[in-house]
């Protein structure tokens, strides 16, 4: 059976299933010059071929966090690398060098703090507030580290 959307087009019910799978993203800018944002971007096509309602909230938190630190990550210049910031109290930044999810509800950041020391934060997801910071690249490393682009490539790998 067909159905008409808002723009008056008619879809087939698959058609229509599909799209309300599909996730809505908005973003608004006071720039004109703004670039590009992961709200901006395309789905990956390993992302999108699992429904949305099909994932945990922690996987579906964890596989926009990877686009997000990707999109920052291609803004930074070869001096600087991508870092989180923690909200509420005084943990400081973390150097992301790994992030992960235990389903339904834990997302996972592993890296180092500004004193070189291991660091892990463990976030429920109703409570997941990130930060991403550029901060300079550790003197001893040649290339900047790109933790957003492994992330992406695993996504991809599904």
């Amino acid at each position: 059976m067909a159905e008409r959307d808002q723009s008056g087009l008619i879809s087939t019910a698959a058609e229509a299933h599909e799209a309300s799978a599909l996730p809505c993203a908005r973003v608004v800018h006071t720039r004109p010059d703004a670039a590009p944002t992961a709200e901006m971007q395309p789905l990956p096509e390993a992302v999108a071929a699992e429904a949305v309602e099909d994932k945990s909230p922690a996987q579906w938190a964890y596989e926009r966090l990877i686009l997000y630190i990707q999109n920052f990550e291609e803004q930074l210049d070869a001096d600087h690398e991508v870092a989180m910031g923690f909200t509420g109290g005084d943990a400081g930044v973390m150097r992301i060098e790994g992030i992960g999810y235990f389903a339904p509800d834990i997302v996972t950041f592993y890296g180092r703090d500004e004193d070189d020391a291991r660091t892990q934060l463990i976030q429920h997801v109703s409570q997941l507030n990130v930060m991403l910071r550029a901060l300079p690249r550790a003197p001893e490393v040649e290339e900047p580290r790109r933790i957003g682009f492994r992330l992406a490539a695993d996504l991809a790998r599904k």
